[in-house]
């Protein structure tokens, strides 16, 4: 493993937690929207994650090496959509996207879901930030040992 293969992993952590921390503000924004560009209510939407795959450097390249190191961090493999929980229906026969029998139907958006997730999330990268600077720690001690002879 290479000496910056260790900050990639910590920071590819960071970039998806970071992005994750996006959709779901992206979900609390939408939790009332009842209509889309499709005509439906917004509908919930989930990251999925999965291990990065190899990516050679460009040593390996130039040497041919067919070692495979392990840990490569993880990225980002699907943004979905939550098909499996239902719209929220609410009695409203004022608004203008009330069906015919005065019901509205809400997103699929649960604030405390949510509330949860981005929690989880915010711990993840904060987890991933320590380890960062926990490797550049040891890489500044690395570095100084023997400069002050």
């Amino acid at each position: 493993m290479g000496l910056f293969q260790s900050f990639d992993i910590a920071a590819s952590g960071m970039t998806a937690q970071r992005f994750r921390m996006d959709v779901i503000s992206e979900n609390i924004a939408n939790i009332n929207t009842t209509r889309t560009e499709n005509g439906t209510p917004y509908r919930r939407k989930t990251v999925t994650f999965q291990e990065r795959e190899d990516v050679p450097d460009f040593q390996t390249v130039l040497s041919h090496s067919k070692q495979k190191f392990s840990g490569n961090g993880v990225r980002v493999s699907r943004v979905g959509r939550d098909y499996e929980t239902d719209f929220v229906k609410k009695y409203d026969p004022s608004n203008p996207d009330a069906d015919e029998d005065g019901y509205v139907s809400y997103p699929n958006v649960d604030t405390v879901t949510e509330m949860t997730n981005l929690i989880d999330a915010s711990r993840s990268y904060e987890a991933n930030a320590t380890a960062f600077n926990a490797l550049k720690t040891m890489t500044q001690t690395g570095i100084n040992v023997g400069g002050n002879s």
